[in-house]
């Protein structure tokens, strides 16, 4: 099992909430509501507040779980030799990757990113954040439900630094 799996299954259902529900709840709703602004062509209103919050929320949020993570797993694990093969590393890898999409989602609604662009640039830009997100996210979640040696042949793990056997 990858470290990321083993995180979400461990301290059910806490860890499931915090490292997965909330996040992907959160960038969900911006997903959703970008589709609703692009097809009603509104700039304003409920669905562009909840949207904002939401952006603000899930990338603070992610950095506090970046940070975390960082030196709680990813510094230990790598110190100790204690990844379990490459899909174990690109799961818990893509995972935290999802911290600059998210965190530029927040950059972008404080307006501390991209602030002098006109909305319709910043629109895009907002969008782009989410699809990289959700790509990332989905190479996190795939690797992590993967054997974590499948890329290996038998005797690999032995010659490869940083990566130990389950």
């Amino acid at each position: 099992m990858t470290h990321y799996m083993e995180l979400l299954m461990t301290n059910q259902p806490w860890n499931l909430i915090i490292y997965m529900a909330i996040p992907v709840i959160l960038a969900e709703t911006i997903a959703i509501s970008e589709l609703y602004l692009l097809f009603t062509g509104k700039d304003t209103g409920a669905v562009k507040t909840l949207s904002k919050i939401s952006g603000i929320i899930v990338g603070w949020y992610f950095l506090g779980i970046f940070v975390n993570l960082l030196f709680t797993a990813v510094i230990p694990l790598t110190t100790s030799n204690g990844w379990r093969g490459i899909a174990d590393v690109i799961a818990v890898g893509f995972y935290l990757l999802g911290l600059i999409p998210l965190f530029g989602i927040a950059l972008l609604d404080m307006n501390l990113l991209y602030s002098s662009a006109s909305q319709r640039e910043r629109n895009k830009l907002h969008a782009i954040f989410v699809g990289v997100f959700l790509v990332v996210a989905h190479i996190a979640m795939i690797f992590g439900m993967a054997d974590p040696n499948m890329f290996l042949a038998e005797g690999d793990m032995e010659h490869m630094p940083g990566m130990s056997h389950p």
